[in-house]
């Protein structure tokens, strides 16, 4: 009996139907991605406000030392203080000049050998023992060699951020063409697609959205690697003046550079997004499984 019942409630089971309303997204598209939007737009704006507003609030209830934790009020006093001497509009254009040149030069040479390696394994045997090597050497040590070279002027500067962000967009952009399915390749040699066929209509468009991933990583770790080479050589750019506010106690022009090297480096990557997106309209942006 009990093996009967447990047949029965199995084709029970199977025979029911499963079915759900259907939801706002389904019903109205376009109103609940508009909404989604705002929501998360409203979020990224009031997120960082309540962290300000915070910020300001323990210090003026002087819950934090405002001598060593100048509040918001006072980086904006500051930040006029800087403007109005010229200094910032200075440091912040140079420091966007080294971050421009040296990730267009490194991302171009980058893109170019990940493509060839990807699609080479005689390339890859040849050159990834090399490059992996090098890829580990903390790029700061090679500041002497490229000053050696290219001299104390901006050269060294725009080389050693090529030099970084080459090897993270050469990473990804070989991991991407290897990772683009054989069956892809197959098919267009099937339908007698030569090399640049191949290149242009499968390789490119299956590669692209992961190297655009390895572009906007890339685009902060040059800004990271810009501060930290100001800090080092130069008398110019934000990350002078965050270690000249260091070394004078001058914490409010500190904080200063540290708040806009932020915004230059979120900006910048924005901008790689945006231009990923435009160019890519077939990846997806988000491949979260369902809202929260």
């Amino acid at each position: 009996m009990m093996s009967i019942d447990l047949h029965a409630t199995a084709q029970a089971l199977s025979t029911r139907t499963l079915a759900r309303r259907p939801g706002r997204a389904e019903l109205k598209p376009r109103e609940a991605r508009r909404q989604r939007r705002a929501l998360e737009v409203s979020l990224a704006i009031g997120v960082p406000l309540a962290l300000l507003l915070i910020w300001q609030l323990s210090s003026t209830r002087e819950w934090i030392d405002s001598r060593l934790y100048p509040s918001p009020t006072d980086m904006w006093s500051e930040c006029k203080r800087l403007w109005t001497k010229g200094l910032l509009w200075d440091a912040t254009y140079i420091s966007l000049k080294r971050t421009v040149v040296g990730f267009v030069i490194g991302s171009g040479f980058g893109v170019v050998v990940g493509f060839v390696m990807g699609m080479s394994r005689l390339m890859r045997a040849a050159l990834e023992p090399l490059l992996s090597a090098l890829y580990t050497v903390p790029k700061l040590a090679l500041l002497p060699v490229f000053l050696t070279i290219f001299g104390f002027g901006e050269k060294s500067i725009y080389v050693l951020i090529a030099v970084t962000v080459f090897f993270f967009v050469w990473i990804s952009t070989m991991t991407a063409v290897m990772s683009v399915p054989a069956g892809y390749r197959e098919a267009a040699e099937t339908f007698g697609a030569g090399r640049w066929h191949m290149v242009r209509h499968v390789l490119l468009p299956g590669a692209l959205p992961q190297i655009f991933v390895g572009l906007r990583i890339a685009a902060g770790v040059s800004v990271l690697m810009l501060v930290g080479v100001e800090f080092m050589v130069g008398s110019q750019g934000l990350g002078f003046l965050i270690n000249q506010g260091r070394q004078l106690l001058l914490l409010g022009q500190a904080y200063v550079g540290i708040a806009l090297v932020a915004i230059m480096g979120y900006l910048f990557a924005s901008l790689i997004r945006l231009i990923g997106h435009v160019m890519l309209p077939w990846a997806a942006e988000d491949n979260s499984l369902a809202p929260s």
